[in-house]
């Protein structure tokens, strides 16, 4: 099977990532949403039919800063190949990815606590940028909860930056933001279910097990990520374009 390094950072791998490490984000991300929704209307928030297009925009706010950040990752990407060569350059991020990815997966296992140190590396812009969502609260629009969950995006996070190191091996700046965006969007199941079923999701996340299974399985991501020719969709697709070139003529 020929190399394919599209597939070390496959869309799936990102949206499974996001979807699994999201419930050990719960803490954090779960007291944030419970404020911004303690701080709309009565009205507004004992009616989950209009609370949700609320959740929702602090998501999708949090999600475009995910993506803004994976282009920014990507345009970092180029650069950074542009000097040690595409082949060479690919592969020294696929490896630092790798890492990444496997210390946040033993980190969500509890195994490796000191992985929360990598947070401090965002705290410098979130100083800066914190201070523009203190002025949208109370929400009381789309618009707001949209531009705050924007703000909210860029709040430091272990599990962000690996998905970031992810991002940085997808091949070019589009591919980087939508590997951010996939991510994104499979955190969205349990952080919206936050702002709706805050308690069954709280209670999950604080079962030791269950965040033990996730974080082996951030670890298994990170073994695709570095030995991407063992990824099964690789192999798959590779399967695939070998069936449909055509045959040679004699």
């Amino acid at each position: 099977m020929a190399f394919d390094p599209a597939f070390s950072s496959s869309f799936l791998v990102a949206f499974l990532m996001g979807l699994f490490s999201s419930m050990h984000c719960i803490g954090m991300c779960g007291s944030i949403i419970g404020t911004l929704t303690l701080s709309l209307s009565p009205e507004i928030r004992n009616n989950k039919k209009r609370l949700l297009p609320f959740v929702f925009n602090y998501n999708f706010g949090r999600i475009t800063s995910y993506t803004l950040a994976g282009a920014l990752v990507g345009t970092i990407e180029a650069l950074f190949t542009m000097h040690l060569g595409e082949t060479n350059g690919h592969r020294i991020l696929q490896i630092l990815s790798a890492v990444v990815m496997a210390c946040a997966g033993f980190y969500i296992s509890g195994w490796f606590p000191r992985f929360a140190y990598i947070e401090k590396a965002g705290l410098h812009l979130w100083r800066k940028i914190e201070p523009y969502g203190r002025k949208l609260i109370p929400v009381k629009n789309h618009k707001q909860a949209y531009l705050f969950g924007m703000v909210w995006g860029w709040l430091p996070c272990g599990l962000v930056y690996a998905a970031l190191a992810l991002s940085a091996t997808a091949g070019d700046i589009s591919r980087s933001a939508l590997t951010m965006f996939a991510f994104g969007l499979g955190t969205l199941p349990a952080v919206m279910g936050v702002g709706i079923m805050t308690q069954v999701f709280t209670r999950l996340s604080r079962v030791q097990g269950f965040k033990r299974a996730i974080g082996l399985f951030m670890v298994v991501l990170a073994l695709l990520a570095a030995l991407p020719w063992l990824n099964p969709m690789a192999i798959t697709t590779h399967n695939m374009s070998t069936m449909t070139q055509p045959m040679a003529t004699h």
